[in-house]
């Protein structure tokens, strides 16, 4: 690095490469002068660009990062001064920014866009509870740290109550809510429309008013045409509804933090936590319990429930053999589920939803792996199909596809994919069966393999003596 160019001495820390700047501010990787030599980034603010607005932000930035604690916000150390600069030294995130992130992926599966917005909306849940608005939230200003989604850069957060207004102009314009443009009265209401923008570029690649030009910007967030998702956008029920009542222009109509915090696309009751394992084994105790006493209903609500917390828990887990453990005791308690739906099947909409949580539980399992996730997606669009009474050919069709790829997959040792065809059987074979009066499918040679195959791979299991054990 050129002499000129070198970067600033500071205590008890080594600068080595400029990761970023800005107009007020320079942020370095640097190392601790300890035998640890822990990685940190400092922020090296220089005094002489800062007027008495960015001082009082920046004064604020050191004041709010020293009170919180908060695993999805990234921790301010400790911060120095000399007579030229100012130092933050901030936990250090390896990942990079969320804005990279999307853009090495171009848009993002709805799962894993979810799994980014559950980490924010925990991250704003706890803002929100001190009276504390970001007022910056963009993708550039979250950074990752493996998994994990930390907000940082709190150069523009304040201290607001919900009913207070601001009329500074703050915040980055692509991500700007209207109002702050068009009123300039806003209030933390536009931290909810900015979640909205990060989501919606999330899942298509762009802003929703991503332009050529700042005039073309501008015009746009002036205009009063509601927000519309891209033609053929193919997102589930509870994501369209919420980016459009986040994507909301009058402040007022706009979902509010208590709506978004409770709101089942977010669904942080079930996000990956250290938690989430404790959660999942308290709940099927009470499952092995109920099933022990023959009460199979209660027995099948409670193993369901108990599931949607033991995914997130192997999604949190980092260690390898403790994940895999872990997914192999899920397949047993999927497997016992499937058994208990299919003794309480009288209860046909129970029923449905039961199936449709476990099916959500294995796609959720399988993400890693992308060519059964892949076979399990085109299953679940046949269950679909037959649950709307569309008992047809094409139907068939599409179970007869996914059957082939689950069983390449089995041949291949894949974990638990017997699991699925086991679950998968009944509905082939029932389905083959009503159609089989009419005529002969051509791909009814691969229901007898289906049948075939999970009748004789399945193992002999005592459910209710190893399943206590997770």
């Amino acid at each position: 690095m050129a002499a000129g160019f070198a970067p600033p001495k500071l205590r008890d820390f080594i600068l080595t490469e400029k990761l970023g700047s800005g107009t007020y501010a320079t942020v370095y990787k640097a190392f601790r002068k300890t035998d640890s030599r822990e990685a940190v980034a400092v922020k090296v603010v220089s005094k002489k660009s800062l007027n008495k607005s960015s001082m009082e932000n920046l004064l604020t930035e050191i004041e709010i990062l020293k009170t919180v604690r908060h695993p999805h916000i990234v921790q301010l150390k400790d911060f120095q001064w000399d007579s030229d600069n100012i130092y933050l030294i901030l936990e250090w995130c390896s990942g990079g920014d969320l804005s990279h992130f999307i853009r090495n992926c171009r848009i993002l599966p709805e799962r894993v866009a979810r799994r980014c917005l559950q980490q924010i909306a925990c991250s704003l849940q706890f803002l929100h509870e001190k009276n504390i608005s970001h007022l910056d939230l963009k993708p550039q200003n979250i950074l990752l740290s493996g998994n994990v989604l930390k907000l940082a850069d709190f150069g523009f957060a304040q201290y607001m109550s919900p009913w207070d207004e601001q009329q500074a102009l703050r915040g980055s314009p692509l991500y700007m809510a209207p109002e702050i443009v068009c009123r300039r009265y806003y209030d933390a209401r536009v931290d909810l429309w900015s979640v909205g923008v990060i989501l919606y570029e999330a899942l298509f690649g762009r802003a929703p008013f991503a332009s050529r030009s700042f005039a073309e910007l501008e015009e746009k967030i002036r205009s009063e045409k509601p927000i519309e998702l891209p033609s053929g956008a193919r997102v589930s029920r509870d994501c369209r509804d919420l980016l459009l009542r986040l994507l909301e222009r009058d402040p007022d109509r706009r979902i509010t933090f208590d709506e978004f915090f409770l709101h089942p696309f977010v669904d942080l009751e079930h996000m990956p936590s250290a938690e989430s394992l404790g959660k999942a084994k308290a709940l099927v105790l009470q499952a092995v319990q109920k099933d022990q006493d023959g009460e199979r209903s209660a027995a099948l609500s409670l193993y369901c429930s108990a599931l949607e917390h033991f995914v997130p828990a192997i999604h949190y887990e980092t260690d390898r053999q403790k994940k895999e453990a872990l997914r192999q005791k899920v397949n047993q308690y999927v497997s016992r589920a499937e058994e208990l739906k299919a003794l309480v099947r009288s209860d046909n909409k129970n029923s449905f939803e039961e199936a449709r949580s476990t099916r959500n539980i294995l796609i959720e399992m399988s993400r890693d792996q992308p060519r059964l996730l892949a076979a399990l997606e085109v299953a679940s669009t046949a269950v679909a199909q037959e649950e709307s009474g569309a008992e047809d050919y094409d139907t068939l069709d599409l179970y007869q596809q996914s059957l082939g790829e689950l069983l390449l997959a089995l041949a291949g040792k894949c974990s638990f994919v017997l699991t699925i065809i086991i679950i998968y059987k009944t509905q082939v074979s029932v389905l083959y069966m009503k159609l089989s009066n009419h005529q002969e499918h051509p791909s009814s040679h691969l229901v007898t393999t289906y049948n075939t195959v999970a009748t004789t791979k399945q193992q002999p299991s005592n459910h209710q003596n190893t399943l206590v054990t997770a």
